[in-house]
């Protein structure tokens, strides 16, 4: 996936975090996805359409765009301004309560925003995988912690992240975490190799989050925090 292709997209005004681009990229690359015309892919926590628009160029696939902080009607306008909004649906709900048909998606793609709400086991057998089809796949990119800082989070990260902290998991963890299931083929977990050009793109826009992050970059995300990318095969 070449992410020049999608510059004039990536703004102050469509980032909320380390560049999501970046993340999906990565993703992609490693596990590109075959995908028809007529296939459902469920973008979940796609903040302001970033991920939605790119998900929908690479793959030609309908996506349905979730997110539960931009409003459906904010983000459509913004998908008509893109020109894709015939395939790409804004919706706002909550990952917890999702009305969605049984296996109606051939892939969830998720990118920061998973370690939001997904962090307890049991919640991708309850919550996902219901709604996702037979051989489909799972992309997940989310901020972690390194393996060896493992059960660490909230004592190495909460000057940064305050009451937050626990959300931040590692790879070896979100394995676990994920869990297994009669339905789930593998589960893969890695360090993704994305996280400083990510994070360097995010620090360089004008934002008051952004300035908040970079006083904790070289001494807290830095050294202990990663990117975990997770892989789910089914059945």
């Amino acid at each position: 996936m070449d992410i020049s292709n999608y510059k004039k997209y990536i703004s102050e005004e469509t980032m909320m975090g380390p560049n999501s681009v970046r993340i999906l990229a990565e993703l992609f690359d490693k596990y590109p996805l075959q995908l028809a015309p007529d296939d459902l892919i469920l973008d979940l926590g796609c903040g302001k359409g970033l991920t939605s628009l790119v998900i929908a160029k690479e793959t030609g696939a309908r996506v349905y765009a979730n997110d539960l902080w931009i409003s459906a009607e904010e983000n459509g306008k913004r998908f008509a301004g893109w020109g894709v909004d015939e395939q790409v649906t804004p919706i706002c709900e909550d990952a917890n309560n999702l009305n969605f048909e049984k296996e109606q998606f051939n892939a969830l793609i998720s990118v920061d925003s998973y370690h939001y709400f997904a962090g307890y086991k049991g919640f991708f057998q309850e919550k996902i995988l219901p709604f996702i089809k037979d051989n489909g796949v799972v992309l997940i990119g989310i901020p972690g912690l390194k393996d060896e800082y493992t059960d660490h989070a909230e004592e190495l990260l909460s000057d940064w992240l305050g009451d937050d902290a626990y959300m931040f998991k590692s790879p070896k963890l979100w394995k676990e975490i994920i869990g297994s299931n009669d339905r789930i083929e593998s589960v893969q977990t890695w360090e993704m190799a994305c996280f400083n050009k990510a994070w360097d793109e995010w620090l360089a826009v004008n934002n008051k989050f952004a300035c908040g992050d970079k006083q904790y970059f070289e001494t807290i995300i830095k050294p202990y925090t990663c990117f975990v990318g997770i892989y789910i095969k089914l059945k």
